[in-house]
Order: structure tokens, then C-alpha cells, then sequence
């Protein structure tokens, strides 16, 4: 794009949305340039992503975002939503045509409903923000990303987010109530507040893990529950990853649902609890809360469950070392900088094919030359299976050679998944990283996600190259 056009167009968003909400010098382009995908992290490390957009513009009203989107589709200018940069498969990446909306100036909490049990807030506010205003109301969204203090609530929707503590509250679509957002036309939508309806098609899910594909979230109605009465952590040892994975099968199919149920096979586990691993031993941490008697109950019979599944008490100290730790998100830069390339890849199955889907992922991942370690957890479990949190670390022989092993190990993870008949995706989203996955992941059902497309965003400015494959 011309210089020229680029300044006529940062001149007219100025003139229609304030010259304090239009920025384009280096640091806020370099800022908003990617999102934190370790691939990006490389490039950058490797000089080969420099990327800048046209400009940034950081509204402060769902009207602002209006005027932004109908002025870039009239002129078909490419829209990239930004949230805090937390995303993890490339979902931001920007060229010099696009226009970066930075969703944080509309950061408040605008009702808090105690009878009914939700909260309205604007899709901008920080998550560690947003949770500790609702603890000052005795109140939890009970929604615990590790990101929760670098993303934002919005960001949680466009990437259907998961929580440390879903087991119980379940995920970011279970506790969502209600969407306003602004179509790329710049009309704005807002769908009705209610406890459940029949009335047609959930739209909601228009917006829910679009990644930015169909419009900018503006404001969400989450679910609210009580601070809990009590808290209990406990934990158990298994001989194998198999014999945990069969105790959280039981566990879920007779109706406990404590909120955070983790199980690290045994190169996590003795990595992050060397105190109780033999480096051979599975290890499960359970977290259970709520009214003491229902939290009595959920803690006698989970444990039985374990006990007679041949797990052994390891106590509450794992788990009081995960929560101390639980938010902590680690940069790449040390790693990438002695030639490591490193990443987590979170999947899902049915409890039939779990097993062998760690198995073959892990296996799949190793036959990568260069990789150091491949290990993996369970950290989100539901009655009809449960996800794997997949690690790998790998090193190339030539340093050059870091980004082809990257996504070897991504490759060989996605086409293992498939073959076990898992999904792709269970809580980071696609992004750029596993786009090409789609055809396989949505088979048929790919040209409707496609046709939704056209006919929401038919000039294609909404964050492109983003979740549909071409």
C-alpha cells in the first residue's frame, strides 16, 4: 500500500474516532506485530518477521468499533482483533494493510446481577482483573486460563477458552450467556439474555471460537457463582498413565465432578513433583470445593475411587504446589536462544480411545529427529473422555533447521490425533498453526463454517488467513 494511502486512511479513522484512539509509531506497531505463538517468537529471534501493521486503534465503546468496521469494509482493509496478544497458534499476525483494534480500553464491568447470578462486562477487561473486582462481591466467574492475567475476557471467547477448574464449571461456552458484537459491516448485534432458548440456531456461537473471523466481541454475559465455603486439595500415584486415566473414567462416569482433576504422566510428573515421583509413577491431583458436606462427599468418594484403582495418597502437597505455580506462563526466549524449539499442543478423545491417542502422539513426536522430550497431561475431563496437554522440546542438529522441526512435531502430533480419532483442538483455538488440519478435523461440515463466512464477512477483512483453510 502507498505511503499516501496509508496516511489518508490513518486520517480518516483519526477524524472519526478521535486522534487519541489511532496510533502508528514503532513501539505500538511492534507491539500488536504477533500474538505469543512460539513460532513467531523464532522468526523474530531468526530476523525473518517484521512485520508492522498500518495502525492500531484502541476504542473505548462498542460505537467506535462500529465506525471502524464500516469504514474498513467500505475499503477493504483488513480488521485484526487484538485482546492482550495471549493467543498461542498465530491468530495475530497483521501485514502492513491491516488495522490492529486493541479491544483494552473497554475494560468495565457493567452489571452484576447477585439475584440471577451473571455479570455484563466488556469484552476488553484483563481476566485477573475482571476475577479479583468479582472476589470483592464474593463472587467467581470460576473461569481460571493459565493466561487468566495476560488475556482478556473477550479473548476467552474468540478462542473457546478452557479453565484449570472446567471440570466442574465447565468451559468458557457453559458459563457463556449472552454476545453483543459488531458484524464487519459495523452493525451491532447483541443476543438475548436468558437461562436456555429453543428460539432457532444458538448465534451466539457465531462469535464463540471465531478467532476474529466473523467480528469484534464487544461485551459477554457470563455465569456467576458464590465464593466457595470450602477447599480441598489431595492427591494420588499411579503405576501408569493408563491406570490414572481409568480412575478419572470412574470418577466422571459416577457423577463427581471436583473442579481441577490432573493427571502428568511420568516425565511431568517427575519434572514438576520430584517429591512424590519415582520417575516411573503417573500422578493425579484432585481439587475439590463448595458447601463442606458436598466437598466431604466428592473427597470420600473420589479417593475411593483411586484407592481401589490402585492409587496411592500422595497427600495435598502437589496440589498446593500446582496452585502456587498454576498461573505462571513461561516466555520461549531462553529456550529458543540455545537452539530449543518447544511448544504445547492440547487435544481431546472419548475414553475408548484416549490411551491410545497419548501413546501414538507421544510416539509420533519422538520419531522427530531432534526431539528431547515428548510427555503429556490430562488436565480437563468430562464423562465421555478427556483431553491430553502435550509437551515437546526438540533440538536441531542446525540451528537453522529449528522452524522445519517445529512443525514436524506438530505435524506428526495433528495426524497421530486424527488417526486416533481425537479432535485437533480443545482449548487454544486454530489460528494460523493448525489451519490446514480443518479439511480433516470438520470433514464435510467445512463448507458450511465457509459459506457462514461469505455471508457474514463477504469482502473477507475480518482477521484472513485466520482458523478456515483456503
Amino acid at each position: 500500500m502507498p505511503d499516501n494511502t496509508s496516511a489518508q486512511h490513518r486520517q480518516a479513522l483519526a477524524t472519526r474516532l478521535g486522534a487519541e484512539r489511532v496510533s502508528w509509531d514503532d513501539g505500538t506497531l511492534a507491539e500488536h506485530s504477533r500474538d505469543y505463538w512460539s513460532l513467531s517468537a523464532l522468526r523474530r529471534m531468526q530476523g525473518r518477521q517484521d512485520n508492522r501493521p498500518l495502525c492500531v486503534v484502541t476504542p473505548e465503546n462498542t460505537a467506535q468499533v462500529s465506525t471502524l468496521l464500516e469504514y474498513a469494509n467500505t475499503q477493504r482493509i483488513p480488521v485484526v482483533p487484538f485482546g492482550a496478544g495471549s493467543g498461542v497458534c498465530g491468530a495475530v499476525l497483521p501485514d502492513s494493510r491491516s488495522i490492529v483494534v486493541d479491544l483494552r480500553g473497554m475494560n468495565r464491568i457493567l452489571e452484576l446481577n447477585e439475584n440471577s447470578l451473571y455479570v455484563r462486562v466488556q469484552a476488553g477487561m484483563m481476566g485477573g482483573v475482571f476475577e479479583a473486582e468479582l472476589n470483592k462481591a464474593k463472587y467467581s466467574a470460576r473461569h481460571f486460563p493459565q493466561s487468566i492475567d495476560v488475556s482478556t475476557v473477550g479473548g476467552w471467547v474468540a478462542t473457546r477458552a478452557a479453565g484449570q477448574y472446567s471440570t466442574r464449571y465447565g468451559n468458557i461456552e457453559d458459563i457463556l450467556l449472552g454476545v453483543e458484537g459488531v458484524l464487519p459491516d459495523g452493525r451491532i448485534v447483541s443476543t438475548r439474555l436468558g437461562v436456555r432458548s429453543a428460539a432457532g440456531p444458538d448465534l451466539r456461537h457465531v462469535f464463540l471460537g471465531a478467532e476474529g473471523t466473523m467480528g469484534i466481541i464487544t461485551e459477554v454475559t457470563l455465569r456467576l457463582v458464590p465464593l466457595p465455603e470450602t477447599t480441598v486439595g489431595y492427591s494420588f500415584s499411579f503405576a501408569s498413565m493408563d491406570a490414572g486415566l481409568e480412575a478419572i473414567r470412574k470418577i466422571m462416569r459416577d457423577g463427581w465432578r471436583p473442579p481441577v482433576v490432573r493427571l502428568y504422566d511420568a516425565i511431568e510428573a517427575a519434572r514438576l513433583f520430584p517429591d512424590v515421583s519415582d520417575t516411573t509413577n503417573a500422578l493425579l491431583l484432585l481439587l475439590s470445593e463448595g458447601p463442606r458436606g458436598m466437598t466431604d462427599a466428592e473427597v470420600a468418594g473420589c479417593s475411593a475411587i483411586c484407592t481401589e484403582n490402585g492409587g496411592t495418597s500422595t497427600g495435598a502437597g502437589p496440589v498446593e504446589r500446582w496452585s502456587h505455580e498454576r498461573n505462571h506462563v513461561p516466555g520461549f526466549d531462553k529456550f529458543l536462544e540455545r537452539g530449543l524449539v518447544l511448544d504445547t499442543i492440547e487435544v481431546a478423545s472419548t475414553w475408548d480411545r484416549v490411551g491410545a491417542m497419548y501413546r501414538e502422539v507421544v510416539a509420533a513426536m519422538q520419531n522427530v529427529p531432534g526431539t528431547l522430550i515428548a510427555s503429556g497431561h490430562s488436565s480437563h475431563s468430562y464423562a465421555q473422555g478427556t483431553n491430553i496437554y502435550f509437551t515437546f522440546v526438540a533440538k536441531p542438529e542446525d540451528p537453522a533447521g529449528g522452524e522445519a522441526t517445529y512443525l514436524a512435531c506438530w505435524a506428526a502430533a495433528m495426524e497421530a490425533t486424527l488417526r486416533c480419532g481425537g479432535t485437533i483442538a480443545h482449548h487454544h483455538g486454530i489460528g494460523r498453526l493448525r489451519r490446514d488440519w480443518m479439511k480433516e478435523e470438520l470433514g464435510s461440515s467445512l463448507e458450511m463454517l465457509r459459506a457462514l463466512k461469505r455471508a457474514i464477512d463477504p469482502n473477507g477483512i475480518m482477521n484472513p488467513g485466520v482458523l478456515i483453510p483456503d
